[in-house]
């Protein structure tokens, strides 16, 4: 008995020393699995070029050396079906959509500008009377990302850590720095055409930082326009051969072909704005990039930094001079060396594993009709003018005399809903009676009325695509989509804003942390951006986001 006694005491203590064991492992791994944060990139940037079509990349690939887009390319992730799914792709609705994951139905900025019915005027998207100019006087300092409805990926960033994330967003041009950077950017800076510098509104802050002060004073635009623009490669090697493009913009004033006295056209304006349609304002935002991280310390703690860079001179250009232009060709074998410079920065200061890039653009670019013409292939040119013209005259027939039709912008008709009330006709019919209209101009391939958009549920096809680009607050009466290759008559060679493949399929690459070696064929949206980034940092998405993760891009 005295044995077996022994046996269970020991038998006892064994049990007890195991249950122990067991419960303070359990503990300390579940301790330590608390402490141990979720991995996460140090820096996310966000690379936007402005108006850069899927093919460019293959178009100018012979051209590109090694360590730029071919870097990204070959050692990233390239979506090659990537695509807007809206109606309206212009500059900024672009920019609107990669931050937020959002249709422009939902985060409102339906078009550069916006039509005030109360006011009866158009207005910038980013409009805000109540901030100005941090840095100059400057004309277009009165921004702010008031009218963006929605949140944005930087914005959820900084409420899942309490604003210990710096949020900075770049551009040339406001409006894309200013959408980029969302409502809790610590920092939006974009081009002052009147002293060449860079600078903000009291939106973000009361004074610029000394460091961009004293990059300001170096005064790097009048280096970069005391120069002539020439091809950087012999005109032979271009995949668009001898094709220069005819400028028809005031920052080329007139002036079509190499070479292009950049001094020459600066005191013609009077301002730096020829800066902004050469390939040289891409090589200022690039040195403000670079300057930003090392100033900023992006990228140093242990809490996720974001900054969006966009590269906007290459939009110009395309509108000035044509998508199969020299001009543009050299402009993106350019960018080529600016992004190699840059990604070169970034591996050496960050670190490829530390930093997450992804690169794409606001949107495509159209061919010139004309050239289209030229070739038999179906184009044109709709006269929005005109149309507007015969328009008002009929309804001053069916309707009588009257100021039926308030505005025309992006091909949307804002009608005078008060008269129409006053007159007690029902918006619904007279917003029919303008469509049935309009149908029958050459150039149009459909019309809907905002009634019909406001009472359906379009599932596919261009019908949904519009309601994409429609906000109930802010769009027309009657939008306008146009045939395929046909675009509004204006002062440029071509633009982007349609629901076609040419304007829709752009490049999206993913490159740095976590990213693995692949193509990706399968049909992504640009929406889909944020809500992939967001999944990487276990944040929530942005509030009104309808993208979907795209989970086949990492390691």
């Amino acid at each position: 008995m005295r044995i077996n006694y022994t046996i269970r005491k020991q038998m006892k203590i064994r049990l007890l020393s195991l249950l122990i064991f067991v419960s303070f492992s359990y503990s300390s791994i579940a301790q330590k699995q608390n402490r141990i944060p979720s991995e996460k990139p140090k820096l996310i940037i966000g690379i936007v070029i402005d108006g850069m079509r899927y093919d460019y990349i293959y178009r100018y690939w012979d051209n590109f050396q090694e360590n730029g887009f071919k870097k990204l390319i070959n050692e990233g992730t390239f979506c090659k079906n990537a695509h807007y799914n809206y109606l309206f792709t212009q500059s900024n609705v672009g920019y609107a959509t990669i931050s937020t994951g959002a249709m422009p139905s939902s985060h409102g900025i339906i078009a550069n500008k916006l039509y005030q019915r109360s006011k009866g005027k158009l207005i910038s998207c980013t409009l805000d009377k109540q901030v100005h100019c941090i840095g100059s006087d400057c004309e277009n300092g009165n921004m702010s990302p008031k009218n963006l409805l929605t949140s944005t990926l930087s914005d959820e960033l900084n409420l899942s850590n309490n604003h210990k994330s710096k949020i900075i967003s770049i551009s040339i041009n406001a409006n894309d720095a200013i959408l980029s950077g969302g409502h809790t950017a610590n920092a939006a800076y974009w081009f002052d055409k009147k002293t060449g510098d860079w600078v903000t509104s009291s939106f973000y802050m009361d004074t610029l930082p000394n460091w961009v002060v004293d990059f300001n004073n170096k005064k790097i635009p009048d280096i970069y326009l005391n120069r002539q623009w020439n091809p950087a490669l012999p005109v032979e090697r271009y995949s668009d051969g001898n094709t220069q493009g005819k400028s028809k913009r005031i920052g080329f004033y007139k002036k079509s072909g190499f070479p292009y006295d950049l001094l020459k056209l600066k005191k013609k304006s009077k301002t730096y704005s020829v800066l902004k349609n050469t390939p040289f304002g891409n090589t200022y935002t690039k040195d403000f990039a670079i300057a930003t991280i090392l100033n900023e310390n992006l990228g140093k703690d242990n809490y996720p930094d974001y900054l969006t860079v966009g590269f906007t001179s290459t939009g110009n250009i395309s509108q000035s001079c044509g998508i199969n232009s020299i001009e543009l060709e050299d402009a993106y074998v350019r960018l080529d060396k600016e992004i190699a410079h840059f990604l070169s920065f970034v591996d050496e200061n960050i670190g490829k594993n530390n930093a997450l890039i992804f690169l794409t653009s606001n949107h495509g670019s159209a061919y010139g009709p004309q050239t289209l013409i030229d070739k038999k292939i179906p184009a044109g040119y709709f006269n929005s003018d005109r149309a507007m013209l015969l328009l008002r005259t009929y309804m001053n027939a069916v309707y009588g005399s009257g100021n039926w039709v308030k505005a025309y912008y992006n091909k949307s008709i804002y009608l005078n809903r008060n008269l129409i009330e006053d007159s007690q006709l029902s918006l619904k019919d007279v917003q029919t009676k303008v469509a049935q209209f309009l149908i029958q101009f050459s150039g149009v391939a459909n019309v809907v009325t905002a009634s019909t958009l406001e009472n359906t549920d379009f599932s596919k096809g261009i019908f949904k695509k519009m309601q994409n680009s429609f906000n109930q607050e802010r769009s027309g009466d009657v939008i306008i989509n146009l045939e395929p290759a046909w675009i509004e008559k204006g002062d440029y060679v071509t633009q982007s804003n349609s629901p076609y493949n040419y304007d829709t399929h752009v490049p999206l690459i993913w490159y740095g942390w976590k990213i693995k070696r692949s193509t990706l064929n399968r049909k992504v949206l640009i929406n889909d951006i944020a809500p992939t980034i967001a999944n990487f940092l276990n944040i929530s998405q942005p509030n009104a986001c309808t993208g979907n993760v795209i989970y086949d891009i990492t390691k």
